[in-house]
């Protein structure tokens, strides 16, 4: 669907509360006229916005003269809203252009935005031209950029010059935002130590390095210990020694940003890819030959049920990849971010990004980081099941120990099973190690003020855990209380605003226009697909599901006061003449693809409620 031509508006003023890698200097609009200003709504807890950021990189460089690139950080969760976290997430990803601290949300309630990550795009006079929703934009930004410096150059209205990017000051320490650990069989350790890109062998006393695995240069390389190359490695998997036996390595890495999975041979550091092209996944699906499936952005691996289980953070789901064959295959979720249980194939994730098996390997244990729960996995008698212990949904967080189904997590990214069968959570945005007894089903916190803890590693003795403390860069060893603390903190809930609906028909139409030279792809059926649902799923009486086009009427509910549509949309758009719908044999094509989750208050008898939800995947 194209969206009829919208009337120019200016762009609202940035607003916030601090700038960073400006050297300390605001930034304003009307400063910046003259250059293209490309506004990249985030939050640095979102794998999808990550992605974004990967996806700009090679943008800035090529446009380094004519466009500015401002990072507007408007968080989810409360922790995002320190700007401690922040400033330190913005080195973690290598944020190489301003950000403007939004905690308050002003600036992306100024520009409408809905979901992370949203791009909009301001030309040289200062009017929004284009705003964008979800991932694989680069193409399409490149085509509208190349426009708006012919259109602008044209007019006398470009300036070109250099980007208000100011770098802070290099921080060293041995390690750099370490991810995950995991022992090693002859007792010692090994973490990823992600920002240096590279592997780290430690002693048990959590300190003395052994050797270091890659060369800290981002980048994928197999090799020798010290040619291979990782980009942000994160979580680690020791394989049985029968399997190692076979295969030739040892270790399976989640090699994140270069969306593969790497072995590792301990006995001299040799490291090899064994899954994965280095391309981000596009499309729903896959499975077949490791070396020739795309992934995105596997962030953790364990050994459970005879083979390797990836939780591959960047489509919501959890994969298998079995060493010996060489294969690998969607193992649970459907890409659908949020929570739903049940059987494997039908289940929904939200950025699995901690795994762990029980020791008699009956139960898979998740951090399920977005929805902020603990999840497990477990073979049934169809295959795999799909079951919640802790956590309501994307939307609901915080700090609360007692009944399961009363406790709040806030973005937990490890998990480790004790020696009594209850599991450790890394909570890593509250900054603590908890603990949650399936046979009490109580929850409870073992320590506390941590800093971004994002593994917990069990000691052989049971009564200590070794944390990852992933924003002190360093590894520490905490006991495990015979009396556990009890919190009763403040439930919480992601701050945006509702949108009020009236009950009944309320029509949805997802705005996509391809980039100029590009036409939705129709050589085989409709290249678009919407699914819709809800929270709770007596919101939505009608409307609900998967099918093809770009609109959708649904029907809402009068004695449901509130909830969340959900909406997943994707569009396929190749080359090719959009005034004859002529495509070429070849032709390049790009899948354009969002999740939204839109809060709505359902309300009766006020006048002038809008009957019609736009949401903008590609709006100019």
């Amino acid at each position: 669907m194209t969206a009829a031509r919208r009337p120019r508006v200016r762009a609202p003023e940035l607003t916030g509360r601090a700038w960073l890698n400006t050297g300390g200097e605001p930034l304003t609009l009307a400063g910046l006229r003259g250059r293209i200003v490309l506004l990249d709504f985030w939050t640095f807890c979102c794998v999808n916005c990550l992605h974004v950021l990967d996806e700009l990189r090679p943008l800035e460089r090529e446009y380094a003269d004519v466009l500015v690139t401002v990072g507007v950080h408007s968080p989810k969760f409360a922790h995002e809203a320190d700007p401690d976290a922040l400033a330190a997430a913005v080195e973690r990803y290598a944020v190489h252009h301003p950000v403007l601290d939004d905690p308050e949300l002003v600036t992306w309630r100024a520009y409408a935005a809905r979901a992370w990550p949203t791009l909009a795009v301001v030309d040289p006079e200062g009017y929004v031209v284009a705003q964008l929703s979800g991932e694989g934009h680069a193409h399409g930004l490149r085509v509208l950029l190349d426009e708006l410096v012919a259109e602008h150059e044209t007019k006398g209205t470009l300036r070109r010059g250099d980007a208000p990017y100011v770098p802070p000051p290099p921080a060293r320490t041995a390690l750099r935002f370490p991810g995950k650990v995991v022992r090693l069989p002859d007792g010692g350790l090994l973490v990823s130590d992600t920002a240096h890109h590279q592997l780290v062998e430690l002693d048990d006393d959590l300190e003395t390095e052994r050797r270091r695995i890659g060369s800290g240069r981002r980048g994928l390389v197999d090799g020798a210990v010290d040619v291979a190359a990782f980009s942000e490695p994160q979580g680690l998997a020791v394989l049985p020694p029968d399997v190692a036996g076979r295969v030739g390595y040892d270790v399976v890495v989640a090699d994140a940003v270069n969306h593969a999975l790497r072995g590792v041979r301990l006995a001299d550091g040799t490291v090899r890819t064994v899954a994965g092209t280095g391309e981000q996944l596009r499309r729903r699906g896959g499975g077949g030959p490791a070396l020739e499936q795309d992934l995105s952005t596997p962030w953790d691996v364990a050994w459970f049920d005879g083979r390797v289980v990836v939780a591959m953070a960047g489509v919501h789901q959890l994969w298998a990849f079995h060493p010996d064959a060489g294969t690998v295959e969607v193992l649970a979720g459907t890409t659908a971010e949020g929570l739903r249980d049940g059987a494997a194939h039908d289940a929904w994730f939200a950025q699995t990004s901690g795994l762990a098996a029980d020791p008699d390997g009956r139960r898979l244990w998740l951090a399920d980081s977005e929805t902020s729960a603990l999840r497990w996995l477990v073979r049934g008698d169809d295959g795999h099941d799909v079951g919640t212990a802790v956590g309501t949904g994307l939307f609901d967080f915080g700090h609360r120990d007692g009944p399961a189904q009363d406790a709040l997590l806030q973005h937990p990214l490890g998990v480790a099973v004790l020696p009594d069968g209850s599991v450790a959570v890394a909570d890593t945005y509250n900054g603590a190690v908890r603990r949650y007894d399936p046979a009490t089903r109580t929850v409870t916190t073992l320590a506390r003020d941590l800093a971004e803890p994002s593994d917990v590693l069990v000691d052989p003795d049971g009564a200590t855990l070794v944390v990852v403390e992933s924003a002190a860069h360093r590894l520490v060893r905490v006991g495990v209380p015979a009396q556990a603390q009890q919190v009763d903190g403040v439930a919480r809930r992601t701050a945006r605003p509702e949108q009020d609906v009236a009950p009944g028909r309320l029509a949805l139409r997802v705005a996509f226009t391809p980039p100029t030279g590009q036409k939705l792809d129709d050589r085989w059926g409709d290249p678009t697909r919407l699914v819709v649902s809800a929270s709770p799923p007596g919101l939505l009486l009608a409307g609900a599901g998967s099918a093809s086009g770009l609109t959708r009427d649904l029907e809402l509910a009068g004695d449901v006061p509130a909830g969340v549509l959900h909406v997943s949309v994707q569009a396929a758009a190749c080359d090719g003449d959009p005034e004859t719908g002529e495509v070429p044999e070849h032709a390049a094509c790009h899948l354009y693809q969002q999740d939204w989750g839109i809060p709505v208050r359902v309300v009766d008898g006020i006048d002038g409620l809008d009957d019609e939800l736009v949401l903008d995947l590609r709006g100019v």
